[in-house]
């Protein structure tokens, strides 16, 4: 083969390569992924290491499949201390629009996103099952996918990656806020893998909406599905039996996050 065969050759597969690359992350149509729930989870329950830990979480899985050149952060609300204000999620992901995997948009602001107006609240976001992907452009499973006794149960789950495991982390209230400080939304804000004393445990519908105590350490998390206990919101359905990894599978979690865009 000629050096010149040789030399269009190589363009030719860098070209292709470069072309399957933009497809794999929205790029095709000039689209960047700007939006993605974490396909594994920190693994150490509620702790993610503060705020700084869950945005290093989104940083590094994006870097992952190739997209280094945006700043990413956890969409997480922290609640108020002595001395330290409140943060909320939706002030914490930029301005929008955000795209996930595949271009799709999920949402066109922060307004949007969280139905700040009656007819924003009808129009609805566009996170879904179909639309809440992962930065490698997988599904979550959900409550109806790949059904097991002991989907539920953090042994199995760990080894199983097709089971229900679509809790996202949040800590947030339907429009973004940060819950007051009076109870634990936010295991000690994203610092603390602690259960409730006595054991992550209890009847049905603990960790799902019920009043929550100083000895309830908890997580408030949402459904990129729409579908399961609470209300279904995509972002503030209901809170986790406690703080640690074993806890978060209790009620179909692992500790993922939604993870935005913010330049």
């Amino acid at each position: 083969m000629t050096k010149s065969r040789i030399l269009a050759t190589t363009v030719l597969l860098y070209l292709a390569a470069s072309q399957m690359a933009l497809a794999q992350h929205g790029l095709e149509g000039g689209t960047p992924m700007t939006f993605f729930v974490t396909s594994k989870p920190i693994g150490d329950g509620g702790n993610l290491g503060g705020l700084a830990g869950a945005d290093s979480h989104c940083q590094a899985l994006a870097k992952n499949v190739g997209v280094s050149d945006q700043t990413w952060q956890a969409y997480l609300s922290t609640q108020a201390r002595p001395g330290v204000p409140a943060v909320n999620a939706r002030d914490r992901i930029g301005t929008g629009p955000w795209y996930n995997f595949e271009g799709v948009m999920i949402a066109r602001d922060v307004a949007h996103l969280h139905g700040d107006t009656i007819e924003l609240a009808r129009m609805g976001n566009n996170l879904t099952k179909r639309t809440g992907l992962t930065e490698k452009g997988q599904i979550v499973p959900g409550l109806n996918d790949y059904k097991h006794p002991e989907d539920d149960v953090w042994a199995h789950v760990q080894t199983t990656p097709y089971s229900n495991r679509h809790e996202i982390l949040t800590g947030s209230q339907l429009d973004g806020l940060a819950y007051p400080p009076d109870a634990d939304y936010t295991c000690d804000n994203w610092t603390s893998s602690r259960d409730p004393e006595g054991g992550a445990r209890g009847g049905p519908g603990m960790g799902m909406g019920m009043p929550l105590g100083p000895n309830r350490p908890n997580a408030q998390i949402g459904f990129p599905d729409r579908n399961g206990g609470g209300d279904g919101s995509w972002n503030s359905s209901h809170g986790t039996r406690g703080c640690s990894q074993t806890a978060l599978s209790m009620t179909h979690g692992t500790g993922k996050l939604y993870c935005f865009a913010i330049d």
